[in-house]
């Protein structure tokens, strides 16, 4: 059996993580500015990896990540599922399968920084300007806009080697 040509030479495996959308009293989005690979350099929302090993869930996971990186103590039930992305070849160096999430509870004042970086608050419209990944700009903040009160999946094609490309495979409204 041979290759394709658009299969990678090693099979890239999944990772499961999840994405936290949290905002101050004022409306304005926490972001973190990361000192660590994958987007070192570049502003995102608070997240992290699922602990597989335990059987934990992508809500858990939620709770537990904001708890870890910003002392914000939430509950499953301060979580709204808006999306799910499944990326491909992301940076070139594996797949990633996101849960994101939007925080309905505010979060009182900025966190101290961490070794996985700095945070920051930000309007929407300053984060349009901030170094953000491809990604994030091209399909994580539009969909955010327009679904964070609804549920969207989607599908994003990140090989290096070519354009970016984001295909939605399913939305609901908000209720």
């Amino acid at each position: 059996m041979t290759a394709s040509a658009s299969a990678p030479a090693t099979p890239l495996g999944y990772k499961i993580a999840v994405l936290v959308f949290i905002e101050n009293e004022a409306g304005e989005q926490l972001l973190l500015h990361r000192a660590k690979s994958p987007n070192l350099g570049r502003w995102t929302p608070i997240g992290g990896k699922l602990e597989t090993a335990i059987g934990e869930s992508p809500f858990e996971c939620a709770v537990r990540e904001t708890r870890e990186e910003t002392d914000h103590v939430i509950a499953v039930s301060d979580l709204h599922l808006f999306g799910m992305i499944a990326e491909k070849a992301y940076e070139g160096q594996s797949h990633w399968l996101l849960f994101l999430f939007h925080c309905r509870r505010p979060i009182a004042a900025l966190p101290p920084a961490m070794d996985e970086g700095h945070f920051g608050f930000f309007s929407r419209t300053a984060i349009d300007e901030l170094p953000l990944p491809d990604t994030d700009r091209t399909a994580l903040w539009p969909i955010f806009d327009q679904h964070h009160s609804g549920f969207v999946a989607m599908r994003a094609d990140c090989d290096p080697g070519h354009d970016l490309h984001i295909t939605i495979e399913q939305t609901l409204s908000g209720a």
